[in-house]
C-alpha cells in the first residue's frame, strides 16, 4: 500500500510540476546514485529519466542561441553532457529497452557520419581554402571573381568531356589514320615547313591536319567495329554543348535569385558583428589571423555602406561629371571600333597579297590589337569612373557594362571580318572544284601502251588538290585569338603586378617620394576587367568550339593555370581596395552578362550551320547541302519510315511555335496568379509581416525571367525555320 501511494504521488507530481522542476527533481534524485547498475528503477522513474535526458539533449542543441553569459553556457553545457553520458546507458537496462539503446547509438553514429561527410565534402571543393583566404583579406567582391572562375572551370570540364569523349577519341581510335585520305594529309607543298615552330604556333602544318580541327574528320556514316556514327555525334555534341550551357546558366541564375530573394533583418548590424563574429572553435594561429582579417574587412564594408547611405553631395555637379564621363566612354568605344575596322581592312589586303610576304606582326595584327584594346581600355574606363562618384557596387556594374560594350563591339567586328573571309574562301572553293574536275578528267583521257610493263600509276593523298576548308580557317582564328589573349593576360599580370610590386618594395627606401603611398604604388585587383575577360573568352569558346573541338580543352588548361597564377598574384602583389564593398548581387549580375554573351555567341554559329553550305572535301558534313541534313539522313537510314514521318510532323514550325507559346503563356499565368495571392496576403497581414512582400517581389522577378526566356525561345524557333526554308 505504501508503494502504491508513493507511485500515485510521483505520478501527480509529474502531471502538476513544470518540465524544468521535473528536470531538477530528476537531477537531485540521481545525484545520490553512486552506481545506477545496482538499482532497479520503476517504469515511472525510467520514463521521467528518459524525458530528462531528451530535454538535456535539446538544451545542448539550442544552447548557442541562449541569451546567457558565456560562463553559464559553459557550465550548463558541461553538466548536460555529463548527465546524458551518465544516465543514457541506464535506459538500456531491462526487458524491451535494448532497442532504445540501439537507436541512441545509431543516432550518434549518424550525426558523426554527417559531420565527417560535410568536412570531406568541403575538403573536396577545388580551391576552397584559397578562396576563403582571399576573401578574408580582400573582401567578398574579389572572392566573387574566383568563385565565378571556379564555376566556369566546372562548366568547361563538362564541355571538354563531351567533345573529347564523343568526338576526338572516336575519330583518333576508329577513324582512318593520318595519310590515308587527302583531308588527313599535309599537302606536298607544305611538308617542308609543317613542323616549324612558327607554323605550329599559328596552328598550321601537322596541327591543322589533326583531330584538333573540323577539317580532319571524315564524312563516313559509321566508323570502326562499333559502327560509331561520327557525323551524327559531331552535330549532336555541338548542339548539346550549347543546350547544356543554356540550362546551367539559367538554373544558376534562378538559384541565386531564390537564395537572395528573401530579405534579412539588418537592424543592429554593428552589434551583431561585434558580439557574434568570432569563431571560438578556431585553434590554429594562421586561421585566427585570417578570421581577424575577415572581420576587419566586413566592418569596412558595413561602415562604407552606412556612409554611402548618409552621403549628401552636390547633385548638379554630380550629374555634370557623370554626363562627361559617359561622353568620354562613348568616344573611347567609337575609337576602338574604328581602329578594329581599320585593322581588319588591312588584314584583308594582306591576305590577298599573301601572308607569307608579310611580317609576324602584320599576320597577327587583328588578334594583337584586340588583346591590347581589351587590356588598356578597362584601365581608361576605371580612371573615367572616378568622376562619377558612384557606390562601389554600382560603379562595378557600370564598369562591367562599359567593358561589356567594348568587348561585344570587338567580337562582332571580328565576326564580320570572318564572314568576309568565309565568302572569299567559298569563291576560292569554286575555282578549286573546277580545277579538280579538270585534273580528274586528265587521268581518264590519258593513254597507256598495251605492251607497257611499268607499275600502275597511283596518286598520293598529299598530291591531290584540295579546297580551302573555311571551317578549319574559322577554328584556327578562334584558337589564335584565345592563345594571344591568354598570353597577353599573363604578360600583363607579370609586368603590371609582379614587377611593379618588386619595384615598389625594394626601391621605396631610396626613392625621392613614397612609392607605396604615391605613384606607382601597389596595384589593386581589377574585378571588372578580369570578370569580363572570363566571360568573353567563354563566348569565343561557345562560338568556335563547333569548328575547333580542341577549344574546351585549351580553355580548361587556361582556367586551371589562371586560378593558381592569379591567386598567387592577388596575395603577393595586390593590396585590398580602398573602397571595399559586399558583393551581394554581383554573382547574378555576372550570370546575366554570361547569358547575354551565350545568346549572342550562338547566333553566328547557328547562322553558319543553317545557311552556309559545308566544304565539299573536308569535315564530317562534306557532300551535304546543309550541316543539319545529317539528322534527316539518320532518320531515313536507321529508323522506320513511320518514325521519320512522326518526326517531320513534330518538327513542323507552326506546331512548335504554338506549343512553345502555349507553354510560356501557361507559366506566365501561373506566376501571375501566385503574385495575386501573395499581394492579397500582404494587404490582409499586419504591417510587420514583410515575408509575403518579399515572396511577391521574388515571383515578379521570376515572371519577368520567364517572359524573357519565352521571347528568346520563340525568336530562335522563328529564325531557325526561316533559315531552314532559305
Amino acid at each position: 500500500m505504501k508503494k502504491q501511494k508513493n507511485r500515485r504521488r510521483r505520478k501527480s507530481l509529474k502531471t502538476e510540476m513544470p518540465r524544468e522542476k521535473r528536470n531538477m527533481e530528476v537531477r537531485k534524485s540521481t545525484r545520490n546514485y553512486k552506481d545506477i547498475k545496482h538499482f532497479s528503477l520503476t517504469p515511472e522513474e525510467l520514463e521521467r529519466l528518459k524525458e530528462a535526458v531528451d530535454d538535456r539533449k535539446k538544451l545542448i542543441q539550442v544552447l548557442r542561441g541562449k541569451p546567457w553569459p558565456m560562463k553559464k553556457k559553459l557550465v550548463t553545457l558541461r553538466e548536460s553532457q555529463q548527465f546524458v553520458e551518465k544516465y543514457e546507458g541506464a535506459l538500456g537496462k531491462g526487458k524491451g529497452r535494448k532497442l532504445y539503446v540501439y537507436k541512441v547509438m545509431m543516432t550518434k553514429k549518424w550525426m558523426k557520419f554527417q559531420r565527417d561527410f560535410e568536412n570531406f565534402r568541403t575538403a573536396c571543393i577545388p580551391w576552397e581554402m584559397k578562396i576563403k583566404e582571399i576573401e578574408s583579406h580582400f573582401g567578398s567582391s574579389v572572392a566573387s571573381y574566383f568563385i565565378f572562375l571556379r564555376w566556369m572551370y566546372g562548366i568547361n570540364m563538362i564541355l571538354f568531356g563531351l567533345t573529347f569523349g564523343l568526338v576526338m577519341v572516336p575519330e583518333a581510335l576508329m577513324g582512318r589514320p593520318y595519310g590515308s585520305i587527302p583531308r588527313k594529309t599535309v599537302p606536298r607543298a607544305e611538308e617542308a615547313s609543317a613542323m616549324d615552330f612558327a607554323v605550329l604556333w599559328d596552328f598550321g602544318g601537322y596541327a591543322q591536319y589533326s583531330v584538333l580541327f573540323y577539317g580532319y574528320y571524315n564524312n563516313q556514316r559509321a566508323i570502326g567495329w562499333l559502327k560509331f556514327r561520327m557525323p551524327l555525334s559531331y552535330f549532336l555534341v555541338g548542339v548539346g554543348t550549347v543546350a547544356y550551357s543554356y540550362m546551367v546558366v539559367i538554373r544558376t541564375m534562378a538559384r541565386n535569385a531564390n537564395e537572395s530573394g528573401v530579405g534579412d533583418d539588418n537592424s543592429f548590424n554593428f552589434s551583431w558583428k561585434v558580439f557574434t563574429s568570432w569563431d571560438y572553435l578556431i585553434g590554429n594561429p594562421e586561421t585566427a589571423d585570417n578570421k581577424f582579417a575577415s572581420i576587419t574587412t566586413s566592418f569596412k564594408e558595413a561602415i562604407l555602406e552606412e556612409q554611402e547611405s548618409c552621403k549628401d553631395d552636390n547633385i548638379h555637379l554630380t550629374r555634370f561629371l557623370r554626363v562627361l564621363a559617359n561622353f568620354l566612354v562613348l568616344c573611347c568605344l567609337a575609337g576602338s571600333g574604328y581602329l578594329i575596322y581599320f585593322v581588319v581592312r588591312r588584314s584583308q589586303k594582306f591576305a590577298l597579297d599573301g601572308l607569307e610576304n608579310h611580317t609576324w606582326w602584320e599576320r597577327n595584327e587583328v588578334n594583337m590589337v584586340m588583346s591590347l584594346l581589351g587590356m588598356f581600355c578597362p584601365m581608361l574606363f576605371d580612371v573615367i569612373s572616378a568622376l562619377e562618384n558612384y557606390h562601389p557596387r554600382v560603379a562595378l556594374q557600370w564598369q562591367l557594362g562599359r567593358i561589356f560594350a567594348l568587348f561585344l563591339g570587338n567580337l562582332y567586328t571580328f565576326i564580320i571580318a570572318l564572314m568576309d573571309e568565309i565568302n572569299l574562301k567559298r569563291e576560292e572553293e569554286n575555282i578549286v572544284k573546277f580545277n579538280i574536275t579538270t585534273w580528274e578528267a586528265s587521268f581518264y583521257n590519258g593513254t597507256v601502251s598495251e605492251n607497257s610493263t611499268g607499275l600502275p600509276f597511283t596518286v598520293q593523298p598529299a598530291d591531290v588538290p584540295r579546297g580551302p576548308c573555311w571551317e578549319t580557317m574559322v577554328g584556327q582564328e578562334f584558337v589564335r585569338l584565345i592563345i594571344s589573349d591568354t598570353m597577353t593576360t599573363y604578360i600583363t599580370l607579370l609586368i603590371g603586378d609582379f614587377l611593379r610590386a618588386v619595384f615598389v618594395r625594394f626601391l621605396n627606401h631610396c626613392w625621392c617620394w613614397d612609392l607605396e603611398a604615391g605613384f606607382p604604388s601597389y596595384s589593386e585587383f581589377d574585378v571588372s576587367g578580369n570578370v569580363l575577360g572570363l566571360i568573353f573568352n567563354q563566348g569565343m569558346i561557345w562560338m568556335g568550339a563547333f569548328y575547333a573541338p580542341c577549344l574546351p580543352a585549351l580553355n580548361v588548361l587556361r582556367l586551371h593555370v589562371s586560378m593558381y597564377l592569379q591567386c598567387w598574384a592577388v596575395m603577393c602583389c595586390n593590396v585590398p581596395q580602398e573602397r571595399v564593398f559586399k558583393a551581394s548581387g554581383s554573382n547574378n549580375f555576372y550570370m546575366a552578362m554570361l547569358l547575354v554573351i551565350l545568346f549572342l555567341s550562338t547566333l553566328p554559329a547557328i547562322y553558319t550551320i543553317v545557311t552556309i553550305p559545308p566544304s565539299f572535301d573536308c569535315g564530317p558534313f562534306s557532300g551535304k547541302k546543309r550541316m543539319f541534313d545529317v539528322i534527316q539522313e539518320t532518320l531515313e537510314s536507321d529508323f522506320p519510315a513511320w518514325f521519320s514521318k512522326v518526326f517531320s510532323y513534330a518538327s513542323n514550325p507552326g506546331l512548335d511555335q504554338t506549343m512553345s507559346g502555349a507553354q510560356c503563356q501557361k507559366l506566365t499565368k501561373n506566376l501571375a496568379e501566385q503574385n495575386d495571392v501573395f499581394l492579397a496576403s500582404v494587404h490582409t497581414a499586419e504591417p510587420s509581416a514583410v515575408q509575403p512582400l518579399c515572396i511577391y517581389e521574388q515571383n515578379r522577378g521570376r515572371k519577368l525571367r520567364h517572359e524573357v526566356t519565352c521571347t528568346i525561345i520563340q525568336f530562335i524557333l522563328q529564325h531557325f525555320y526561316t533559315w531552314k526554308c532559305i
